[in-house]
């Protein structure tokens, strides 16, 4: 690895290095339990979005503060966004996922969902997140969807532009049409049906609000995702079609412009995205770091530790809060994160 690019010290353990296994993997292993509290958040243009923070949180109002944007039609209750929480919460930060609209506990009200290169919302909560907490030093993450979103939002607000003090990037589709493409071959079309399912459930649910010609016959024959975002995403998002949604939503070609210290964890197996996906994209910038793992899948990267299963997702980016959070007085609340036995 030469400049920006780094090899990241992911080993899988022995017999579990299959991309497939790794990416699936932390779906099959019982859920963590991880105490939580809803809130509303109300947007500018009426709509609103659902936080989940984790419960009870430090008091102090210095406390470093973790946010976390999830993958596509991700939420609370996806295994990573629960360990990548409990992570921070275990460093006495203040932990909270954003849900992008419809993702959360309730529909949204505008006749809109959320996408890829949708960083409006993600900009506005940080805004809020400033003003009720203006000392607090501030980390966002975003997993695959939500990275891509984050480093996008990155790009275009500039180094100082956001109070955060860094970003995280976890399997982060950079270059949205390959990784479409990608998902129509060989096993990767099961995360593919998986997806489309679960999208078009929600769309069938509103298509009486939705600007769309579309009825339920059509939208039962989409078959692929690039199918779904010519039909769905990219009208009601206002691009042209599914091309022209990836060209402008994807975050790749903007790596050399990032002024924001940013992580970037990514496996060179995952099945969503090319092998040589960072040949295909602009050298980082000085303030990226890209760590590479030979294995590890998508959004998967479990590893054998003390005994059991664990992610080192997790520890990983609990490393890099410590990096990033070096004079913090707060203390852990209980044993770090990796320690704790997974909950139901």
């Amino acid at each position: 690895m030469t400049g920006q690019l780094h090899r990241a010290d992911f080993v899988p353990p022995a017999g579990l290095a299959n991309r497939h296994v790794q990416t699936l993997l932390p779906r099959l292993l019982p859920r963590r339990h991880l105490p939580h509290r809803w809130e509303t958040l109300t947007l500018p243009d009426g709509d609103f979005v659902e936080l989940a923070w984790v419960a009870p949180g430090p008091t102090a109002p210095d406390a470093p503060l973790f946010l976390l944007f999830h993958g596509l039609e991700g939420s609370f209750d996806s295994p990573y966004a629960r360990e990548l929480l409990a992570a921070a919460d275990a460093l006495g930060w203040r932990a909270v996922l954003m849900h992008f609209r419809g993702c959360g506990r309730r529909p949204n009200r505008l006749p809109r969902a959320y996408h890829s290169g949708d960083t409006a919302d993600a900009y506005w909560l940080i805004g809020q997140l400033a003003h009720r907490y203006p000392r607090a030093l501030k980390v966002a993450a975003g997993v695959s969807l939500g990275a891509n979103m984050l480093v996008k939002l990155v790009a275009e607000q500039g180094g100082d532009g956001l109070d955060l003090a860094g970003a995280i990037a976890i399997s982060a589709p950079l270059d949205l049409a390959a990784s479409a493409d990608c998902l129509q071959r060989g096993f990767a079309r099961v995360y593919e049906r998986h997806l489309l399912a679960s999208l078009k459930a929600k769309t069938a649910g509103r298509l009486g609000d939705f600007p769309l010609a579309l009825d339920r016959e059509r939208l039962g024959r989409l078959r692929t995702l690039r199918d779904y975002d010519d039909a769905v995403t990219a009208p009601l998002h206002g691009f042209r079609d599914a091309a022209d949604y990836y060209r402008r939503a994807s975050a790749g070609r903007w790596l050399g412009e990032l002024e924001l210290p940013t992580l970037i964890l990514h496996a060179e197996d995952d099945p969503f995205m090319p092998g040589d996906l960072f040949e295909r994209l602009p050298p980082p910038g000085a303030a990226v770091r890209v760590e590479l793992a030979r294995q590890g899948g998508h959004v998967g990267f479990m590893e054998w530790r003390e005994g059991r299963l664990r992610s080192w997702l997790a520890r990983r980016v609990s490393r890099q809060l410590e990096d990033w959070a070096p004079t913090f007085a707060g203390r852990p609340r209980r044993l770090a994160a990796e320690s704790e036995p997974p909950g139901r």
